[in-house]
Parts: C-alpha cells; structure tokens; sequence
C-alpha cells in the first residue's frame, strides 16, 4: 500500500498513534506526530512511497510532538524527538513537517553508517550519477528541482549515499527542499512540479518543498555509477560554464561535506578518493535555469 492510498483521516490516526511505518529505501522511518498538517503534507510528498505495517522493524523511531500548556493554543509550538529523546529545539507548529524532513536527514547523516554519507545532491542519467556538493546560497537544490523535471532522475537533494562495497551512488528520491525566490522560480520553470504551501518566516526565510517526480520513487532501488562530481554555483547574468576542478580540491570538499567520514577512518577516505578519482571534476556556474539544464545536458551527452 502507498501514502496516497491512505485516506487523510487514516493517515492522521496513524500518525497520532506512531504506527505509520514509512519506507524510504534503503531506510524505514516509524513516524508519529499529533500536528494535523504533517499528514497533509505526508500524504502529498510521499503519496508513491509504500507504507508497511506497524509491527514491521524500522531503522527510525522519529516524532514531531505539539508543546503542552499555554502554548498549545497561543502560538502552537511543536518539538522533534528520536527514539524518544529531543533532538532540536521547539519551532512553531506551522513547520512541524520541514522538522520531519529536517529530522530524517538528521537521523540518516548521523544514524546510517553503512554508507558514507556527504551533503550532496545526487541525479541519474543513463545508469550514470551526477553528484553535487555545495555549500547553502549556491543554488544546489534550486537546479536540482529543474533537472528533475528534465530528463535527470532525482535520487537526492541533501543525502548522498556512497556504497563503501560496490562504490555506487543510490538516494531515497525525497522532496526537494526550496527556499524564498527559489519557490516561484520552479513554480515557473516546471508547471507540473507538485508543492506544499510555502511556510514563512522560519530561519532560513520562505520554505517549501517540492514532490519528486513518480518516476524517480519508481526507481528508488537503483543505484547508479558516479560520473560527475559538479560543485554549482548561481552568479546572477553569468554565462554557463563548466570549468575542470583539481582532483585533489575536490576531494578535499567531499571530505568536508561528508557527514560520517571520520568514522570510517582509511576506509573513508579511500572510498572517497576512489569517488573522486572515477569522475570528471567540475565547477559549475550558470545564472538561467535552462542555460543550466542544457549545459548539464551537454555534459552527459559528450561524456
């Protein structure tokens, strides 16, 4: 059964009883939450997601939790939890499911250490994986919700799972995460791009979150060869250009986007190095989206 099969009114029971056991290959997620606006959001942002039963194992016990006493009614509050202890501070109610999103990638880059994880969009064209790392401000998530919706299959938009055995790339296929100007620009670049409501004022300005395509959580289980390693970045009327980036800088960023590197010790970083070594490593500046789509485009083609 999937997400979207669950009426909304069973999805909100689930979820207030914290049996609603969500797979997000290679992970399953145990979530509760008694926020009304976190089964809206579930049921459009994971509706082709499947939905296991609530004796099934899963790797996260993760809960958004509304505050009690006078803050219940004035200015709801609510607080992430894993495994039942509190893992952030309280946020405003209204962005209880960004501190699910949050609180997931959170559980992953600190909990999953049979991969090695890095702070990297990740995309697949034919069997080949074009890996992103970027500090915020770049642009990353931004062109990463266009190429989704172009021809490239989304496997990630913060997570990149690297294979310490095979050396494939794979991704759970989760929503995109927008912010503020970025919002409207994919509104207008991919008309089709499902969104939830924006949620203003939070510390990182206007958030919303964008659906990935079906097609791409059809595919969830396929992983795919590191071609590329591109570090993007937005300049406001610049020309697209992809520019060679020495092998040894960029393993040098990877390091230091990488969230459990030093766990791994030498193993860490000959995986890395091997990623490194297996790709073509670019920077990438680009101002129009489309520039950019076809740009990247071009680079698959050649390669």
């Amino acid at each position: 059964m999937k997400v979207g099969d669950l009426a909304l009114g069973d999805l909100r029971g689930r979820l207030a009883r914290g049996d609603l056991v969500l797979n997000v290959p290679p992970f399953v997620a145990r979530l509760r939450s008694d926020v009304a606006r976190v089964a809206e959001d579930l049921r459009l942002l994971y509706a082709d997601f499947t939905v296991g039963s609530p004796e099934d194992f899963a790797d996260f016990h993760l809960e958004v939790l509304r505050e009690g006493g006078l803050r219940r009614w004035v200015k709801p509050m609510a607080r992430f939890f894993a495994d039942g202890e509190p893992a952030f501070s309280q946020l405003p109610a209204e962005q209880a499911f960004h501190m699910v999103e949050w609180g997931l990638n959170w559980a992953v880059s600190t909990m999953a250490h049979p991969y090695l994880s890095y702070h990297a969009a990740a995309l697949e064209r034919d069997g080949r994986a074009l890996v992103m790392p970027a500090p915020p401000g770049s642009g990353k998530s931004t062109l990463t919700a266009a190429l989704a919706h172009r021809g490239w299959r989304l496997m990630s938009d913060e997570i990149t799972l690297y294979d310490l055995t095979d050396r494939q790339v794979t991704g759970m296929a989760r929503p995109v995460n927008l912010k503020n100007v970025s919002i409207d620009l994919i509104r207008q670049f991919a008309p089709q791009a499902e969104l939830t409501d924006p949620v203003p004022d939070t510390t990182k300005g206007t958030l919303a979150l964008m659906k990935a395509p079906a097609e791409s959580v059809a595919r969830i289980r396929e992983p795919a060869r590191p071609a590329w390693i591109v570090m993007p970045r937005y300049t406001a009327g610049a020309a697209p250009s992809l520019i060679d980036m020495p092998k040894a800088r960029m393993l040098l960023l990877l390091a230091e986007q990488a969230f459990n590197y030093d766990l791994h010790g030498r193993q860490g970083f000959e995986a890395t190095a091997d990623l490194v070594d297996g790709c073509d490593c670019l920077e990438f500046q680009y101002a129009s989206l489309d520039e950019a789509v076809q740009c990247l485009d071009q680079l698959a083609a050649r390669s």
